[in-house]
């Protein structure tokens, strides 16, 4: 069973997708609020990795669509996985710590998963589920939207979420782009039940603190402070963005209940990242900071004009 999580391939191969089966959404979620779809299939045959619209989410060999919650705490609140199709349980891992990569042993690189067989040679894998969250057993047989596990931080991953797998007797398939043999961009019918969109970054969260926090407290999800004193240091507004790109721009700003202007900033993005967050504001002044509700929005822009994303978090300062 140790070796149930090996892929015959490195890049999504052109199957027959009308006996493909449709699947189901595998993550009880909302995407864009509780869940985003970070990373796909690559479809370089080479070094280099693009997702199935040409661009740049994916790395070298990535074999499946990720599907990440906002942060630690998303994944502590519960987000339940579940089967994308009738099937039967192939296999199954448990007992992985969630910690992410440093707590990996060799070998467990999916961290806590299981595999489901499906008709005609189809086969579903999903991964770093949290530990003891796994609730069936191999040989089960599963429906459609059964409940499997939960998403978790186990095995090679920097961030909690499901890495759900498709594959066609033993080779990788991208559910996005079936038909795909090592290109991109063919606007063929992917293999969702119910139509996916593809968002190519967004703003995971955004929030207010009294100091610039730590890239930690962001990603464990204990950065933003629902309010802060009118004598602390200062006034920072912070964003925490997925998938952004060489030449983004995203564009932090913060006003008062009344509307008027209290501090923006305009940051250019100079590295194309899997995850990042960027903060600005103002040092309090000597009389502190008016008491009352503060409003700070962020936006992600690309080329210059088109509006990726936009994001609006409230904080309250009291005396």
């Amino acid at each position: 069973m140790r070796h149930f999580f090996l892929v015959l391939s490195v890049f999504a191969l052109p199957v027959a997708a009308q006996d493909a089966p449709q699947l189901l959404f595998p993550v009880d979620c909302t995407l864009g609020e509780t869940c985003f779809l970070q990373q796909f299939v690559d479809h370089d045959p080479g070094p280099a990795a693009r997702d199935f619209a040409c661009g740049p989410q994916s790395y070298d060999g990535h074999t499946g669509t990720d599907i990440r919650t906002v942060d630690m705490a998303g994944m502590a609140a519960g987000l339940v996985v579940r089967a994308a199709a009738d099937g039967v349980v192939r296999a199954i891992r448990d007992g992985v710590p969630d910690g992410g990569t440093p707590t990996m042993a060799e070998g467990q690189g999916c961290g806590n998963g299981l595999v489901i067989t499906h008709a005609d040679g189809w086969e579903t894998q999903y991964c770093h589920l949290m530990q003891g969250s796994i609730s069936v057993a191999a040989g089960d047989s599963v429906s459609a939207g059964a409940t499997l596990g939960l998403i978790g931080y186990s095995g090679r991953t920097e961030f909690p979420h499901l890495e759900f797998i498709l594959r066609h007797e033993g080779r990788v398939v991208d559910p996005f782009a079936p038909s795909a043999n090592g290109t991109c961009g063919t606007g063929e019918a992917a293999l969702w039940a119910t139509p996916l969109p593809h968002v190519p970054g967004e703003i995971l969260s955004a929030g207010f603190a009294p100091d610039v926090p730590a890239f930690d407290a962001i990603k464990t999800g204990a950065a933003d402070h629902g309010q802060i004193a009118s004598g602390d240091p200062a006034l920072v507004l912070w964003a925490y963005v997925h998938s952004a790109r060489n030449g983004d721009l995203l564009r932090l700003r913060i006003t008062n209940a009344q509307g008027a202007e209290i501090h923006a900033q305009d940051v250019m993005l100079e590295r194309t990242q899997a995850q990042l967050f960027r903060a600005t504001g103002r040092r309090t002044p000597a009389t502190g900071w008016p008491p009352g509700l503060y409003i700070g929005e962020v936006t992600l822009i690309r080329d210059g004009t088109s509006r990726i994303d936009h994001h609006i978090t409230r904080m309250v300062i009291t005396p």
